[in-house]
């Protein structure tokens, strides 16, 4: 098959035979999906040789960029050594037993002292429930099985995930979900019913966090999950406050506190960690994403010391009856290995503070040319835009409203993928992000704006 009838070929069959994530499929086959097929750096190319910026790193994980020859190399080295072998009981591999010392090292501020591997966010999320769910049995207080979680918050696809997760379009059509896990409202500043002072705000959300804690009954309570900045909810930054005040709380009343880090963790909000970012030290972490800058599917989940003394004591519940057959792949922690060694000797945390300010100053002066900019927010590289109709009344356009799409396409078309979601734009570029990428990719955000207004007036 020559180079023309390959491509033609992917035209043709784009989308008639895959079913997309997050989307319905008769709007993937109506309008096909863009078609990328090479990237290097902070850029992509699709079929036909059009090169874009990559605003999102393919699904905010492709940190280090595309196409890292050391990332590469590790593979293939990984690759004529063996590429798979079980981490089930009996069994073990070089890279995995590598990285799991590697992650301990990096969250030695955490106490952090087990992993367990995975093949990315969903599952380490729910790797987390059941650690946190088997913790108390084998503390000997079974009744605490509940889980609360944020409004807004996503934590992945599986069902528990799913049932943690506080965005109606996620679940609704897969209710009913799993019994035991509650909601209570997000540290989101721009769309909350009390107040427009931050620090107020994180009071507010702790303070309920312990309401609810109290009314369902501590005994009853095993966890509390967020993420350190709520990504597909939307960005949303909490107080400075509210982190600090949730660990209080949740140490008040000996509640377990997740931190999803799937997006956060490596470098992102400009932080190693994201909950390092406020100085809080979480019971277990959740990990993908960044941890090898999504090369191969992998994930991970870390527990403190004091979640792993329960497992130091004789029980019958003692076994962690959990797994995947791909849990500490030999490839994907090679990859990962590869990958960390890029964001601490490249210090891709401290580039991400930096370009990430940078360009949050950058997005600021956009909204001042752009009126249907209702919100500029973002932590390092993980930013987002708020879109509204009009800024005084702060109301959104409807879910089916087509100017999302406008949007997209017109950054498309000027050689820039962006990432639209529920009336915001996310932007996530890898963290090798320079002010020169910024630039250029607030020139097409100005453009596809434009595109917009017209559009809608």
């Amino acid at each position: 098959m020559n180079e023309l009838a390959s491509v033609n070929f992917l035209k043709a069959h784009n989308a008639r035979h895959v079913w997309h994530p997050m989307g319905d499929p008769k709007v993937s086959e109506a309008d096909p999906p863009l078609i990328v097929s090479r990237g290097e750096g902070v850029y992509v190319h699709d079929v036909d040789g059009k090169r874009y910026l990559d605003c999102v790193a393919g699904l905010w994980n492709v940190n280090v960029g595309h196409g890292r020859p050391e990332i590469k190399q590790a593979i293939v080295e990984q690759l004529d050594r063996i590429a798979y072998y079980s981490t089930f009981q009996g069994t073990s591999n070089p890279p995995s037993i590598a990285l799991s010392h590697l992650l301990t090292e990096m969250l030695q501020p955490e106490d952090m002292t087990k992993v367990f591997f995975s093949s990315g966010g969903s599952d380490a999320n729910e790797t987390a429930f059941k650690i946190a769910r088997q913790y108390w049995k084998l503390e000997g207080k079974a009744d605490r099985f509940k889980i609360i979680s944020l409004k807004y918050g996503y934590h992945g696809v599986h069902f528990g995930g799913m049932s943690a997760t506080g965005t109606p379009p996620h679940r609704r059509a897969y209710e009913p979900l799993v019994p035991g896990f509650l909601h209570i409202d997000a540290p989101y500043l721009y769309r909350n019913p009390w107040t427009n002072e931050p620090l107020e705000l994180g009071r507010i959300c702790a303070a309920e966090l312990e309401r609810t804690i109290q009314f369902q009954g501590p005994d009853t309570v095993a966890a509390f999950i967020a993420e350190p900045v709520q990504g597909a909810g939307g960005v949303i930054v909490p107080p400075d406050n509210f982190w600090p005040l949730v660990r209080d709380v949740c140490d008040r009343y000996g509640v377990l506190l997740i931190a999803d880090e799937v997006v956060t963790g490596f470098g992102r909000t400009g932080n190693l960690f994201g909950s390092r970012g406020w100085g809080v030290k979480p019971d277990i972490m959740c990990l993908a994403k960044g941890i090898n800058s999504g090369y191969i599917p992998l994930g991970a989940t870390v527990v403190n010391a004091r979640v792993e003394s329960a497992w130091k004591r004789d029980h019958a519940l003692a076994a962690i009856m959990h797994g995947y057959t791909y849990s500490g792949h030999p490839l994907a922690c090679a990859a990962a290995l590869a990958a960390q060694k890029i964001v601490v000797e490249e210090d891709l945390p401290g580039n991400a503070a930096r370009v990430g300010a940078y360009f949050r100053q950058c997005l600021d002066e956009l909204a001042r040319r752009h009126e249907l900019i209702g919100d500029v927010r973002g932590k390092g590289l993980m930013l987002g835009l708020e879109i509204v109709k009009e800024r005084a009344s702060k109301e959104p356009f409807a879910p089916n409203d087509p100017i999302g799409k406008t949007i997209m396409q017109a950054a498309f078309e000027k050689g820039a993928i962006i990432r639209w979601a529920a009336g915001k734009i996310i932007l996530s570029p890898p963290l090798i992000f320079t002010r020169a990428h910024v630039d250029e990719a607030v020139a097409v955000l100005d453009h596809a704006l434009a595109r917009a207004k017209e559009s809608w007036t």
